[in-house]
């Protein structure tokens, strides 16, 4: 696979590259200049999930509240800057892990070879990111519109650009809205790119449309063995882009860790309100750190049958519903109490 052989790049205290674990990012909402603000969601994404975070530098202040966030957070911090070198270069001097830049709009050759030098002296890699919706006019021109070939040709281009400053420290991100050109492009870039690459479908959508597009397109990329970061970007609370991301990876065989929830459709043999406790179970679920699965069935029909491979299960009926463990009925419990007999199996399943 692509992801075995390509360099390994420190960020922080993560490895990435040359088949280390696939990392979950995501990027902060907040105004990184308000520092509780931004340490607060900081530390909720760390206990979704969130391995690696971004935070957008546009400004001086930005800049200097980067050395103050990285003091009060334990997962690495990648400063965002587009068009000001010097932001750049303020995130680096305050102690950012890595730098997001687009060397094309850094601001020209001279520019870039200041960013490449405060990189250097400090060892942060580089993340080189192209998107398609700022792809180069000529590049558009040349491929009749934003293409595949159009994102790699630009891609190579920035990369030369590092690797011409004498410095070879660098992730790459390559970026499109279109999820099919999107894994067209990845293809075509993992035969060249010795790189660590970081994995996302960009300006995906809102949760529902963005999950669907980023599910479909970061899982292609991932199953061609292609990724070493992933991003869910999606148009809401960047807990939710942590939560996909890790369901993606566990979907995927490529992490283990975390309670996987089944349940079935609603039908006219419901007798509860099986949407609502099939998302309080998911809610709560999240909250253990237990490789088990866990089932949420709707009536006690075809409840233990359905749960048979599933490690505990509850299954509802009228008035009460059954606790369920591989397929065997362990007893029945009131309705109103199925998710805190769930919630007292799972509190006490090392114990078991």
């Amino acid at each position: 696979m692509y992801r075995d052989n390509t360099k390994v790049i420190r960020i922080g205290n993560r490895m990435i590259g040359g088949g280390n674990p696939i990392l979950i990012q995501s990027m902060t909402n907040t105004k990184t200049e308000d520092v509780r603000a931004t340490v607060t969601q900081i530390h909720k994404l760390t206990q979704a999930g969130c391995e690696i975070i971004r935070c957008t530098v546009p400004n001086e202040e930005a800049a200097k509240a980067i050395s103050k966030i990285r003091k009060e957070i334990s997962i690495p911090l990648v400063a965002d800057i587009h068009f000001d070198y010097r932001m750049a270069i303020a995130a680096i001097e305050n102690g950012a892990d890595k730098i997001r830049i687009n060397p094309g709009n850094i601001g020209g050759k001279d520019c870039l070879l200041s960013v490449v030098h405060a990189a250097r002296e400090r060892d942060i890699p580089i993340r080189v990111g192209v998107n398609g919706g700022s792809l180069e006019k000529d590049l558009v021109t040349k491929y009749g519109g934003v293409s595949a070939e159009g994102l790699v040709e630009s891609a190579v281009d920035k990369i030369g650009m590092i690797e011409d400053a004498g410095y070879d420290n660098i992730v790459v991100s390559i970026k499109s809205s279109d999820v099919l050109m999107c894994v067209r492009a990845h293809e075509i870039l993992a035969a060249k790119c010795p790189y660590p690459m970081h994995v996302g479908i960009t300006e995906a959508g809102t949760v529902r449309s963005g999950n669907i597009k980023s599910a479909i397109g970061i899982s292609l990329i991932l199953d061609r063995g292609i990724g070493d970061t992933i991003r869910v970007s999606l148009t809401g609370d960047p807990v939710e882009e942590v939560l996909s991301a890790k369901l993606i990876l566990r979907t995927l065989g490529l992490r283990k860790g975390g309670i996987e929830v089944v349940s079935c459709p609603t039908c006219g043999r419901t007798n509860i309100d099986l949407i609502s406790l099939a998302g309080a179970v998911e809610q709560m679920c999240a909250s253990f750190d237990l490789d088990i699965k866990v089932a949420v069935m709707g009536c006690v029909v075809n409840g233990p049958g359905e749960a048979r491979e599933a490690d505990i299960g509850i299954a509802g009926g009228t008035g009460e519903g059954l606790l369920i463990k591989k397929g065997e009925i362990i007893r029945k419990v009131p309705e109103d109490q199925l998710l805190s007999t769930l919630r007292y199996e799972l509190e006490h399943w090392q114990e078991q």
